[in-house]
């Protein structure tokens, strides 16, 4: 059984996009605190490291359909330029208070401390922002088959 085309794109650019959040994550923690650190990390949060680059995977696969549906985009960039800066801060959190050696210089103790505190809730945050981005993402593209081609209303041009 084949793929159809419409989909084959979203779900290579999806899968490209986890994988590339996936690299900024193991590339920031190596990086600041050293291989053997960054996989540390990773076995000890990767439920939601994995959950977190899905969801902006997903995030990135639906829009490129709905973007092909439509034709253009009118706004959607912006929510996944969002949820997709908030999934990267998340999983990164979860190293910025191994930054405190660094950042005394630069007087941004307070706000490493606060993050290191909070990694877990951080991580929740950007899974909840994720899961926002997917259900307006997917709305669109309800509303895009419900209306007979608009998104947003009104006849596609």
């Amino acid at each position: 059984m084949t793929m159809p085309n419409a989909a084959v794109k979203p779900i290579f650019f999806g899968t490209l996009a986890s994988a590339l959040l996936l690299g900024v994550y193991f590339a920031v923690l190596t990086l600041v605190s050293g291989w053997s650190f960054a996989k540390n990390q990773f076995s000890q949060f990767w439920y939601f490291i994995v959950s977190l680059a899905m969801g902006f995977g997903i995030q990135i696969g639906l829009y490129n359909y709905l973007k092909g549906q439509i034709h253009g985009s009118h706004g959607e960039g912006k929510v996944l330029g969002v949820t997709g800066t908030t999934s990267t801060a998340a999983m990164i959190s979860c190293c910025t208070h191994y930054l405190v050696n660094v950042l005394p210089v630069l007087g941004a103790v307070g706000v490493v401390t606060f993050i290191a505190q909070y990694q877990v809730e951080l991580f929740w945050v950007g899974i909840l922002f994720n899961l926002g981005g997917i259900v307006y993402i997917t709305s669109r593209i309800i509303k895009f088959s419900a209306r007979g081609g608009s998104a947003f209303g009104g006849k596609q041009s």
